[in-house]
């Protein structure tokens, strides 16, 4: 009788960041078998932990169905097995059994070595240049024909996101989960710290923003991130622009005055006269030019040089000359401004958080604040894990963060004159 089963291996934190449950838990809900050949656990914080299993299946097919999920929380196999590539047919068009990314660090094993895949983003293909050993992720549009493009899943090695044994940061304090109950004030502290901390580490933080931090009245705290230095790019769309402009220049948010919440007269036709009003300059930075704009979100961004890229919508109205209507051309200009950063803060933006949250690798720590539950959970349903939930009104919780902040920055300020 013909046995379908294969050793794999995985190391790692495998108790502390439940990798090893996963992988038990892949194998029995796929209705497959498993025995335990080697179990090491490391005895030291750093240590690594180690398993060899053998896994058993009732054909090739389900066999493979059961690795292709272990794979994916970072097991290999034993046998090292090169990994497979065919040519793509033509100009964006890729093989049939592509691989498909996570947005996990991935190894492919080429030529008897592993080699990194640069640029992970989940839901994309990866692409090898075989002459210089390079490994890239890509996505369809960017693929030529005769690239090669890895398919299947043998020869690929997920790293998946580990919760370190350090110690607990914000991270591990709150978990990956969303709530509304947890205490604001000590969340706004912890990730006032981490924004703190990055930025002394020489981190970059990129914040995606939708047109709700205005209409909260919180369009000054974001503006004063920027003066302090705390934001490093914007993400948003032509609503948080128009809006942010509609409040530095009439002090109404869609016609309302955000001061004291009471309508203006006409003030339906507020954001419209904002619309042409940067139509009438040529673009924001212009106004700035001009000293028509003086003050908000966008000006910010102009005066400190805090590159923004302002994705179109079908929605819009205008839209606004700095917006970018071509969604392939924004998107380019999204990950431009997305490379390298430490730190994504997504700020009552369900489309275009989640739009991000595809673009950026697990390594990049995500706090996404929303006062509806439901967006914050969507976007980690979608493959962000590594997100973390605030289920809260941005209007009153922007401004705890930047209160402590602007305690930690005095306190350093005094210490550099102790």
């Amino acid at each position: 009788m013909e046995k379908f089963e294969q050793e794999i291996e995985v190391k790692g934190h495998l108790v502390d960041s439940s990798i090893l449950t996963r992988i038990f838990d892949n194998i029995m809900d796929l209705k497959g078998d498993f025995t335990v050949l080697e179990f090491s656990i490391g005895k030291r914080k750093k240590d690594y932990s180690y398993a060899r299993l053998l896994i058993k299946g009732n054909s090739k097919d389900h066999l493979s169905n059961i690795l292709e999920f272990l794979f994916r929380e970072g097991a290999t196999s034993i046998s090292l097995d090169e990994v497979k590539c065919i040519s793509c047919p033509k100009d964006m068009v890729l093989p049939d059994d592509f691989y498909s990314t996570t947005n996990n660090p991935t190894q492919i094993f080429f030529h008897g070595q592993w080699i990194n895949v640069e640029n992970m983003m989940m839901d994309k293909c990866i692409v090898l240049d075989p002459q210089n050993n390079i490994a890239q992720c890509k996505i369809n549009r960017e693929v030529k024909k005769g690239d090669l493009v890895v398919t299947g899943e043998r020869g690929i090695k997920i790293i998946p996101q580990e919760r370190p044994r350090e110690g607990v940061d914000m991270f591990q304090f709150m978990s990956s989960s969303s709530s509304s109950e947890r205490p604001s004030q000590q969340i706004a502290k912890k990730v006032a710290d981490d924004l703190f901390k990055t930025k002394q580490q020489g981190g970059k933080i990129v914040v995606v923003s939708g047109p709700v931090i205005v209409h909260s009245g919180s369009a000054e705290i974001l503006a004063k991130l920027i003066r302090y230095g705390f934001v490093d790019g914007i993400l948003a769309g032509n609503a948080l622009a128009v809006h942010d402009i509609e409040n530095a220049l009439l002090g109404t948010s869609l016609g309302m005055h955000v001061d004291d919440g009471t309508l203006a007269i006409r003030g339906h036709r507020n954001h419209m006269v904002i619309v042409n009003e940067i139509f009438k300059a040529g673009s924001i930075k212009s106004m700035v030019e001009n000293k028509i704009l003086k003050s908000g979100i966008m000006y910010e961004c102009i005066v400190n040089k805090v590159p923004f890229a302002l994705c179109g919508s079908i929605r819009d109205d205008g839209p606004i000359p700095d917006v970018i209507t071509d969604i392939v051309e924004a998107q380019k200009q999204y990950k431009i401004i997305l490379k390298d950063a430490n730190l994504v803060l997504m700020l009552s933006s369900m489309l275009h958080s989640i739009a991000v949250g595809n673009m950026i690798p697990a390594s990049v720590k995500v706090i996404a604040v929303d006062i509806n539950q439901p967006v914050v959970t969507k976007l980690l349903d979608r493959g962000t894990t590594q997100a973390i939930g605030i289920v809260t009104d941005i209007g009153s919780f922007l401004p705890l963060i930047m209160k402590h902040l602007d305690l930690l920055t005095n306190s350093k300020n005094n210490n550099t004159f102790c």
